[in-house]
């Protein structure tokens, strides 16, 4: 008997498809996949459902996209649950997810506080081999499958800067990701605070414990780079006269399909120089008074691709967001009058009191750019030019390793025995953003070279996963033991995917969108650019051309 022979009797048990990750994708493949009679099994680091929600438990996380977008579109699900404000908190989220779960019945088939470590394709039966261990007990377990689906998002890898000193420090440190003990802002309010970090969490972070400071309570933001964040407008549901009924909402989700990002807008087609300042100023208005995203993704359809375009929305911004800042020092550190990159190329965050938590006297902001960190010490935190400052907390809004870390958090090897480390070690590639060459059998949604981040999460989920499940469906019914990518095909996605990526502004832009966040880590576009609409329209012609670029065997 061969080695990997016995390698595979040691697994405890077989299962058609194993899932990793119990997010919106996770949980949509797990649905699908049963439903056609498939055995599956969904392996869960944590201890409940929910994906990024499940970990983010940071005082004030929020969901920045509305609530009759971000869930998913079968009836069965929306038409018995309702969440209460236009942008969900995290606690609404999770709600969701426990509704999904009583009304699908989907943890029976999910293994919680169970971690993948590795898994390895063995291709004399067309099998995976995955090896896990238990959060708790440390015991590990081996299974195999046929078929082997990543779902572990956008945003799990955290992230954290190698600063010196931190092992030193005496107080309480926190990573918005993973918030462990109290989440109550108000417990937080008589506490010296540092925040590192000024992206979406950081925003929300600040925000929240900002609010509740007391007077003998401090907050020190240090930031790197400033934050575009837009006007949330938030609101209850109850009452509102402006936000959709249920019986709109099948309307709204067949425009999901249509539009960019996968909600319920998308940009306007005329570029911003052919309207005058005053008609410029009367649309931006406009759009700015809807709070959300609006200013940003339902804008002009030039503005994240020409520059003189970008500027008139970033002078817009900065003149609305510096006449909530009192002080002068302040206000020219997080809306600075010459912009810090094109607006839009970072995301910009939500907010509803951001910027006015900066005009307590007892919270600062720090540019890290002008005075860096130099360490952190027992008592808090020194920086080039302003000394040491005391804290008794630091919380790191560092974010994370983005789209490609989940992934690479796992030690995956094909059947040639290369593994997925290497293969993008230089750089990632797929094929349609779903799989990759060499890797048989083995997919992911909501991560590398789709529209991921650049989309609502649960429309990308399901444009994804439907056609995954049809490819899956395919070859059961045909009775076929084994799917690969091609290379040309995989070839042809990345030019597709660099070729839009390089039409738009972004590349001036570091950020997790490319990976300039993460020291070492190539920079290349980490997500498709072109839109959910022209997304699904490549995934249906790969199927309507008999699935062109995979080899089936």
């Amino acid at each position: 008997m061969g080695s990997s022979s016995i390698e595979k009797n040691l697994a405890s048990e077989y299962y058609d498809a194993v899932i990793v990750g119990s997010g919106f994708s996770g949980l949509f493949m797990l649905d699908k996949l049963r439903s056609e009679g498939l055995k599956v099994t969904v392996f869960e680091t944590g201890s409940d459902i929910g994906g990024t929600w499940h970990w983010n438990r940071y005082p004030g996380a929020r969901v920045d996209t509305e609530f009759y977008v971000y869930q998913f579109t079968s009836p069965n699900l929306y038409e018995d649950f309702d969440y209460t404000e236009r942008f969900p908190s995290r606690d609404e989220v999770l709600r969701y997810f426990r509704h999904l779960d009583e009304k699908l019945d989907l943890s029976k088939d999910i293994q919680f506080n169970t971690t993948v470590e590795s898994a390895k394709f063995h291709p004399d039966d067309n099998k995976w081999l995955i090896n896990c261990s238990n959060t708790q007990t440390n015991a590990n377990s081996k299974v195999s499958a046929k078929y082997f689906i990543l779902c572990t998002g956008s945003a799990w890898k955290l992230h954290v800067p190698k600063i010196p000193g931190l092992d030193k420090f005496k107080g309480t440190v926190y990573h918005t990701s993973r918030w462990e003990g109290e989440q109550n802002a108000s417990q937080f309010g008589s506490k010296q605070i540092a925040v590192i970090g000024t992206g979406a969490s950081g925003v929300q972070v600040v925000q929240e414990l900002g609010h509740k400071l007391n007077t003998d309570g401090k907050l020190v933001v240090y930031q790197r780079t400033p934050n575009l964040a837009l006007p949330m407008k938030q609101c209850l549901v109850q009452g509102s006269t402006n936000l959709p009924k249920k019986s709109d909402f099948p309307a709204i989700y067949k425009e999901t399909r249509n539009n960019y990002a996968g909600i319920d807008y998308d940009s306007i087609p005329r570029n911003a120089l052919d309207d005058n300042q005053e008609e410029r100023r009367a649309l931006y208005e406009k759009l700015w008074s809807k709070g959300g995203f609006p200013f940003w993704v339902g804008s002009y359809q030039d503005v994240l691709f020409n520059k003189d375009a970008n500027a008139t929305a970033y002078q817009f911004w900065a003149e609305k967001t510096r006449e909530r800042i009192q002080d002068e020092r302040k206000k020219d550190i997080l809306a600075p009058l010459v912009p810090p990159h094109a607006f839009g190329t970072k995301r910009p965050s939500l907010e509803q009191n951001y910027y006015e938590v900066f005009n307590k006297d007892n919270v600062d902001v720090v540019d890290i750019r002008k005075d860096p960190i130099l360490e952190i010490t027992k008592n808090g935190i020194r920086t080039e030019n302003g000394g040491e400052t005391e804290f008794d907390v630091i919380v790191f809004a560092t974010g994370f390793d983005g789209i490609t870390g989940g992934i690479l958090n796992i030690q995956i090897e094909n059947g040639s025995g290369q593994s997925i480390q290497s293969k993008w070690g230089q750089g990632t590639s797929t094929q349609l953003g779903i799989t990759c060459s060499g890797f048989s059998n083995m997919f992911f949604l909501y991560g590398p070279q789709a529209p991921t981040a650049f989309s609502n999460a649960p429309t990308c989920c399901e444009v994804q996963g439907e056609w995954l499940t049809r490819l899956i469906g395919k070859m059961e019914k045909e009775n076929l033991k084994r799917v690969d990518a091609s290379v040309e095909a995989e070839n042809v996605w990345g030019e597709i995917v660099r070729g839009i990526w390089n039409s738009t502004l972004f590349p001036e832009t570091g950020s997790w969108y490319d990976g300039a966040n993460i020291p070492g880590k190539p920079r290349e576009p980490l997500n498709y650019a072109g839109g959910i609409p022209s997304y699904a329209k490549a995934l249906k012609e790969c199927e309507e051309n008999e699935y062109k670029g995979f080899i089936f065997q």
